[in-house]
């Protein structure tokens, strides 16, 4: 259901493919480009926009095709996406930043869909107190977000990763193990979290809306393709918003748009709306701006970028958290300014919440 996998940076055949087919080496000035989404709550709208049409309204708008993708396996996808084979794809920031960006492939964050707000969670057994998890064995998918929630936790009790034994486990075992006796911590997301909780002596004691901004969902295009033709960007954040704007509502269409996105994940409507609840989502284009351009969302990249850098996911070659630069809208650098590789740009977002797209 929902995936919010793991990987270090690409190594080896990957980066290889990545150097060998260029950025945006797959499309022409008008297409077809290629966006890859995979099952998420955030990320469902795009199987709608590809499906019912919206998509190919705004690219024949700008005179280009854009082909929607559904990639089953997240990971695979951000991979695919930096061999080459794609010309954008949803992913975290972390992800973003950890594949892609890391692996050399110069990436711009063109929409901020949403970020987590109570979504992903750490859980402990027996306790409702954060600080009892010192000592305990925390299962988790390693290296995901779950793996930063946790250090996040353990940071604002003041606790190090040292403190605990990261026990790293797939996605799809971690609410059979809860179940184990001697499994008493455990972080992990929607709705999977909600699954962990269901367990008598299941205590949430952290989740993502205490570090709001921190697990950001977005659509990254290869930069080198959206300045090739900017009407790339102009198409696919003109679907979004259509669609944000088609889905956000309590009439009966949204409720129905909905029911399928909930559908299509595994869920109902209830079990959608449920988890959209734990998503700050950005229906509108102007609140996704104000976030993106402010000092919260520089503070919470810092954060991620070196967690990343701890966790070797900068690359082999990362010297220091600087190594890899992070772009933000005002043009402002967080790292090396001759090595930029993830961008966050507010510009077609903004053309979005002033009409004119």
């Amino acid at each position: 259901m929902t995936v919010r996998n793991p990987l270090r940076p690409l190594t080896g055949l990957l980066v290889a493919s990545a150097l060998m087919f260029g950025p945006g080496a797959s499309a022409q000035d008008d297409g077809p480009y290629r966006i890859a989404w995979s099952i998420y709550a955030g990320w469902m709208p795009w199987q709608y926009i590809g499906d019912s049409g919206i998509m190919d309204r705004w690219a024949e708008r700008y005179g280009i095709e854009v082909e929607i993708v559904q990639v089953n396996d997240y990971i695979e996808s951000i991979n695919q996406y930096t061999a080459g084979a794609f010309e954008g794809v949803v992913a975290t920031s972390m992800d973003s930043l950890s594949i892609p960006a890391a692996s050399g492939v110069d990436t711009t964050a063109l929409i901020v869909g949403d970020y987590s707000n109570g979504n992903d969670g750490l859980v402990l057994k027996g306790s409702d107190d954060l600080a009892d998890v010192e000592g305990r064995d925390v299962h988790l998918v390693e290296l995901s977000v779950s793996h930063y929630l946790l250090a996040r936790a353990l940071d604002s009790v003041g606790l190090q990763e040292r403190d605990v034994n990261v026990v790293n486990l797939s996605d799809a075992d971690l609410v059979a193990a809860f179940d184990d006796e001697a499994v008493t911590a455990t972080a992990t997301w929607q709705p999977l979290l909600d699954a962990v909780l269901e367990h008598p002596e299941a205590n949430l004691v952290f989740d993502s809306s205490e570090i709001p901004g921190h697990i950001k969902d977005l659509l990254v295009v290869n930069t080198e393709a959206l300045e090739a033709n900017p009407d790339l960007g102009r198409a696919l954040v003109g679907a979004w918003y259509e669609m944000m704007t088609l889905m956000s509502g309590d009439d009966a269409e949204a409720r129905e748009i909905r029911t399928q996105l909930g559908e299509a994940s595994g869920t109902d409507l209830e079990g959608y709306d449920r988890q959209l609840a734990g998503m700050r989502m950005f229906y509108e284009p102007t609140a996704a701006v104000d976030f993106i351009e402010s000092e919260q969302a520089r503070e919470a990249m810092a954060q991620v970028r070196d967690f990343s850098f701890r966790q070797g996911l900068l690359g082999e070659g990362a010297p220091s958290p600087d190594f890899i630069g992070i772009e933000f809208p005002d043009g402002e650098v967080l790292g090396r300014e001759s090595n930029v590789r993830l961008r966050f740009t507010s510009e077609y977002m903004r053309m979005a919440a002033e009409g004119a797209l």
